[in-house]
């Protein structure tokens, strides 16, 4: 399935083609555990140029998706890709790394540096212009008013991507732990591959993504700060995903709790049992009309699927796991 295209997405909406298409192949760029990789240099190529170009359109109100992957980030993207006004980028990594080159955690553009956290003071003047030119082309080569850009890590880079923007929207996503990082364990499993002595994963280029977590975000945790050793041995990817989980929604608690007036909380079992009220809260709070194909794509492709059953967890995690799920009420 090509750029989360399927049959039902062009019978809904058939004019949403062109512009799917587009994000798929000249603004998303293919990591590391993809196929036609041969394209990133024309993606790349074509940043550059934009970043040089006058500004095509105006960027108004971006809507960034952020949380842990794997827990209905994709589909919340796909469904607002319905509205009319809207375009959506797909975790655009390779948009991301042309405007700030260590911020590739995967290792799918750069093995250099990298940096799990972003903040303010990392924005410079030509950052403001190439990310404003870049998105302002994408609206205008989709032929789009709005940008929605799903990227759960930006997660941790809010105030960066606030400096850039200054009036963008969040959209922090939750589903139940048990089922996220079930998600994630059989992503790897389906999708790591090996390329010469590298293994290529959820964890980006020989786990760099996971030591980068632990390094950078684990770290600055009072609890889990004493645990580094204990966690960075960890092998089980259940056990990482719950980490990355934790500390992902830990993250998106507290700024739920400051920025309320841009970051607003999505239950995913509420987005599917509940979803003329929930549906209608992300149009208000994004700004955005109300578009009848946008609840009738919802109503056909939202569905909860079966829970998972609970999974061992290494000691170091159990008590802040549970926790956490206590405090996004799931007990």
């Amino acid at each position: 399935m090509i750029g989360q295209i399927d049959t039902n997405y062009i019978r809904s909406r058939p004019l949403k083609l062109w512009g799917r298409l587009l994000s798929y192949g000249l603004f998303e760029g293919r990591p590391l555990t993809t196929r036609g990789r041969w394209i990133n240099p024309l993606v790349f190529a074509l940043f550059a140029l934009e970043k040089r170009l006058p500004r095509l359109r105006m960027v108004e109100k971006p809507v960034f998706i952020i949380g842990t992957g794997r827990s209905g980030t994709t589909i919340l993207g796909i469904l607002l890709s319905m509205h009319r006004d809207v375009g959506f980028l797909n975790e655009p990594k390779a948009l991301w790394h042309a405007i700030y080159p260590r911020e590739d955690l995967v290792g799918s553009y750069d093995r250099g540096p990298a940096q799990y956290r972003l903040g303010a003071e990392e924005v410079t003047p030509e950052m403001i212009a190439a990310a404003h030119r870049i998105y302002g082309a994408y609206l205008f080569s989709t032929c789009s008013r709005r940008v929605v850009d799903k990227y759960p890590e930006l997660i941790f880079r809010v105030p960066f991507v606030r400096r850039l923007f200054l009036d963008a929207r969040f959209l922090f996503l939750v589903r139940n732990g048990w089922d996220t990082c079930h998600s994630i364990d059989l992503w790897s499993k389906r999708l790591g591959t090996h390329a010469g002595d590298e293994q290529y994963d959820w964890w980006g280029v020989d786990n760099r993504k996971w030591k980068l977590l632990v390094e950078q975000v684990a770290a600055g945790e009072p609890d889990f700060g004493k645990k580094l050793e204990r966690l960075g041995s960890l092998e089980r990817h259940t056990d990482m995903a719950a980490l990355e989980w934790i500390l992902t929604m830990r993250e998106g608690l507290r700024l739920s709790r400051e920025l309320p007036e841009v970051v607003k909380t999505v239950r995913y079992e509420d987005l599917v049992l509940e979803q003329e009220k929930e549906l209608s809260a992300i149009l208000e709070f994004c700004e955005l009309p109300r578009d009848e194909k946008f609840f009738a794509y919802g109503k056909a492709n939202l569905s909860l699927a079966p829970a998972k059953k609970p999974f061992p967890l290494d000691e170091s995690l159990r008590d802040e796991f549970f926790s956490t799920m206590a405090a996004l009420g799931y007990f």
